[in-house]
C-alpha cells in the first residue's frame, strides 16, 4: 500500500486563487524535509503522529514548533524551513501548495503568515472540516481545474472560520482594483519586457508604493510575479504544443533560451526538456 500521493495542478489560468501541488504522505521516522524555500503558500495538517517544524521569522530568526494531530503549519514563499517526524510517532499529514492575488489577503484573516506558521482550531470539529476539504483536494486530482479552485476557496473559507488566531479582514477594495489594473496588464505584456516603473504608471502610482502595494496584495514583486506567469505559460505550452523549447522560450518573455533554462529549472526543479518528457501528454 502506498504510503504517499502527490500530484500537479493542470492548469495556470486562475489568478485570485491557484492550486499548484497537492496531496499527503505517512513519514518514516525522523524522516526529514529541508532546508527548502518554496515558491508559493504550503499549508500541512497532522492527521496523526506528531513532528518538528524549524521556521524563520520576518527577521530571519529560526523558531521551533512541536506539532500534533489536528494542527497545522504554513511555510510561506520564500522562507527557510526544515520539518522533521517524530522518531515514535512520526507523522501522517496532507498538504495543500496554493498562490494568488487573494491567498495572502485570506491567510491573513486566518491570522496565519512568516511570523505565526501554526494553525490551530478553534475546535476538533472545525479542524476536522479542514481537514477532509484537504483530502478530497488530495485525492480527486483527476477533477476539473474549475472543480479544484473551487474546493480550494472553499478550504481556505474553512481555515479562515475555524482559525484560533483569526482576524477581521482590512477593507481594501481599491487597494485590489489598482492591483488588478496591474495584473491585467502584466497578462497583456509578458511577452516583452516589463519594469516595475511601467506597471506603476499603468496604476497612476509613485513606484515604491506601487511596489509594497503589490507585494501586500500578491505575496510576490511585480518582477517575482512576471517571472512565475512566464514560466507558467510556458509549461502550457510545452504540456499543449509541438512548439520548440527555443521558440515557447522567446513567446514567454525569454529571448535568451539560456537565461529560460535557468529560470525554469529553479521553478520546476527540472530543465524544461526534461519536464516536458515527464509531463506531456502521451
Amino acid at each position: 500500500m502506498s504510503s504517499y500521493s502527490f500530484s500537479i495542478f493542470p492548469n495556470d489560468n486562475f489568478l485570485d486563487l491557484r492550486p499548484y501541488q497537492y496531496g499527503w504522505e505517512q513519514c518514516k521516522p525522523l524522516y526529514s524535509f529541508g532546508p527548502f524555500v518554496r515558491n508559493h503558500y504550503l499549508l500541512h495538517y497532522v492527521i496523526s503522529g506528531q513532528g518538528l517544524l524549524h521556521s524563520n521569522d520576518a527577521d530571519g530568526v529560526t523558531h521551533y514548533h512541536h506539532l500534533h494531530a489536528g494542527q497545522g503549519f504554513l511555510i510561506c514563499p520564500g522562507q527557510v524551513n526544515t520539518y522533521r517526524a517524530d522518531e515514535d510517532q512520526p507523522w501522517k499529514y496532507v498538504w495543500v501548495e496554493f498562490d494568488g492575488l487573494r491567498a495572502a489577503e485570506y491567510l491573513d484573516a486566518a491570522g496565519l503568515g512568516i511570523s505565526q506558521p501554526i494553525y490551530r482550531p478553534k475546535d476538533p470539529a472545525m479542524g476536522d472540516a479542514v481537514r477532509d476539504r484537504m483530502l478530497y483536494i488530495a485525492s480527486h486530482a483527476d477533477a476539473s481545474p474549475l472543480h479544484l479552485v473551487g474546493q480550494l476557496c472553499l478550504f481556505l473559507d474553512e481555515l479562515v472560520h475555524s482559525s484560533a488566531t483569526r482576524r477581521e479582514s482590512k477593507g481594501g477594495q481599491l487597494r485590489d482594483f489598482y492591483i488588478q489594473e496591474a495584473v491585467n496588464y502584466i497578462q497583456r505584456n509578458y511577452q516583452r519586457a516589463l519594469t516595475v516603473e511601467e506597471l506603476a504608471d499603468v496604476c497612476k502610482l509613485n513606484r515604491s508604493y506601487f511596489s509594497k502595494l503589490f507585494k501586500e496584495v500578491v505575496g510576490s514583486t511585480p518582477q517575482e510575479f512576471i517571472i512565475q506567469l512566464r514560466l507558467n505559460k510556458a509549461a502550457e505550452l510545452m504540456k499543449a504544443s509541438n512548439a520548440s523549447i527555443g521558440d515557447i522560450s522567446v513567446r514567454c518573455g525569454y529571448p535568451n533560451q539560456l537565461h529560460f533554462s535557468q529560470a525554469f529549472k529553479k521553478c520546476y526543479g527540472l530543465p524544461p526538456r526534461e519536464w516536458r518528457k515527464q509531463n506531456k501528454p502521451r
